[in-house]
């Protein structure tokens, strides 16, 4: 388990700004004098406390298959893949929502993307393909996507128009089970 060098850091920063409100807050110390870091092991970056994170250097990196939470994944192509298990962190510092009735909240957990007729409400001024958290309308986030159109151009969509391309949603800890957790290893 490595930091993670300048490049790796801004490709992950530049996925998570486009989520974010504010990416300061998730590096800024907290009140026990301790914060939180990025980590790579297995080409998975991990979002860890630094005490934590120092404590894991005494375990070999083929044996540590995975400290604090998975933020994502960076590809072979140098690209960084969000997963899943990241939505806890997104969801606390998200700057679009999107809020899926409850005849929405099935197809969208089972793949599907969020169409127009789905939508109880979002947050304004969301612009075109920017990323969004969807909640369910009991204020309980079931992934995220990546908004299709700006706000204005999805009101007057269809009922069919897609609003936002799914990018992960809660379903996925059941689909994907076997491959989710399994690293490089």
């Amino acid at each position: 388990m490595r930091p993670l060098v300048e490049s790796e850091t801004k490709i992950v920063f530049d996925k998570l700004a486009n989520y974010l409100s504010d990416l300061k807050s998730l590096i800024a110390p907290l009140d026990d004098g301790d914060r939180y870091v990025f980590r790579l092991n297995h080409s998975r970056v991990y979002y860890v406390r630094l005490s934590i994170a120092n404590l894991a250097t005494s375990i070999s990196r083929d044996k540590l298959l995975s400290v604090g939470t998975c933020l994502g994944k960076l590809t072979k192509s140098g690209k960084f893949r969000l997963h899943i298990t990241a939505l806890p962190i997104l969801a606390e510092h998200a700057r679009h929502k999107i809020w899926v009735k409850e005849n929405g909240a099935q197809p969208f957990l089972y793949g599907s993307n969020v169409v127009k007729a789905h939508v109880g409400r979002w947050t304004e001024d969301c612009p075109e393909h920017s990323g969004c958290v969807v909640y369910s309308m009991a204020d309980v986030p079931l992934g995220f996507g990546v908004t299709s159109r700006s706000t204005a151009d999805c009101r007057r969509l269809d009922p069919t128009g897609i609003v936002c391309f799914r990018q992960a949603d809660c379903g996925e800890y059941l689909r994907d089970e076997d491959t989710l957790f399994a690293g490089g290893v």
